[in-house]
């Protein structure tokens, strides 16, 4: 895995960037409801074609993960990373291709619980190309637009007009496999493991190793949403606490293989916390032999 540079430190966010307050890191379906025809107004429905061919929210283009990250040569087996961010450039000029510019408020949105963990990581790439405060999760997906009586469509949208993203600094989210093995020597800094208890506890194997990197706390990425895919801010809260998270502590997330703890990402960001992702997650530590387990 290529190891990105780090510099600690985080960009504020500006509650003037789209009119909204901090909080609108999430927007509900009335808000998109008022705002979807907005002349600025980017909408992606995140995952495979085929559910955004069967239903989308009107005016919707369709986003794969495959959009964002590192294409794979696939004839590397468990070596090769699956799951990394592409270099900047290559980043912009492929939203570019939805109509995103410089003025644009995205609103991303999953269409089931299947690609949840995939929305958050397209929302902690734009983040990460600096466009975080112009981005925003329609909270509770696609189910929650059609809960609330919200109109879907079948019939595709029309190409949007290329946009223009300025060259500008990524945000130093990224924390690369230096940090994370001195993370435990580090004040104000706490590692989460986002997977399911069955793999941070060893009971279950990743990439043939059981347990979890020494030193993180387990907070899966499902328990910072309700049964009904809106996010908790009163549970992640609790969670937090709970992983021995302090107030203004920076929150270092893996996974798997690097979407999951996006969810876990997007519960700091909204609590507060500095947070950063180990690319390549598990999988880097555990081929690559980065370091020992812990169960």
């Amino acid at each position: 895995m290529k190891n990105l540079p780090l510099v600690l430190f985080f960009a504020a966010t500006s509650p003037a960037a789209f009119g909204q307050s901090a909080a609108s890191l999430l927007v509900d379906a009335d808000w998109l409801t008022a705002h979807l025809h907005d002349r600025n107004l980017v909408l992606l429905q995140v995952g495979p074609k085929e559910d955004y061919a069967a239903k989308h929210i009107p005016g919707a283009l369709t986003m794969s993960m495959n959009d964002v990250i590192r294409p794979m040569s696939h004839n590397m087996g468990d070596s090769e990373i699956m799951v990394e961010l592409p270099d900047a450039a290559t980043l912009r000029a492929k939203l570019e291709t939805f109509g995103i510019s410089d003025s644009s408020h995205v609103v991303l949105y999953f269409a089931s619980d299947r690609v949840l963990s995939a929305t958050t990581r397209v929302l902690f790439t734009f983040d990460y190309l600096g466009l975080g405060e112009h981005t925003s999760l329609l909270d509770g997906g696609l189910p929650a637009w059609v809960a609330a009586g919200k109109p879907v469509t079948a019939e595709e949208s029309a190409a949007p007009k290329p946009g223009h993203l300025s060259v500008q600094p990524t945000k130093n989210s990224v924390a690369d496999v230096d940090l994370v093995k001195t993370i435990s020597t580090r004040s104000g800094f706490r590692l989460v493991d986002a997977r399911a208890a069955v793999f941070y506890n060893g009971t279950e194997p990743t990439y043939k190793k059981n347990g979890h990197i020494p030193g993180a706390a387990n907070i899966p990425f499902t328990d910072v949403f309700n049964d009904k895919l809106l996010f908790d801010k009163k549970q992640a809260a609790k969670l937090f606490e709970q992983a021995g998270i302090k107030s203004g502590d920076t929150v270092v997330a893996y996974c798997h293989i690097g979407m999951q703890a996006t969810a876990v990402i997007l519960a700091a960001r909204m609590l507060g916390h500095p947070a950063m992702l180990y690319d390549g997650s598990f999988q880097d530590w555990a081929v690559n032999n980065r370091g020992p387990v812990e169960k």
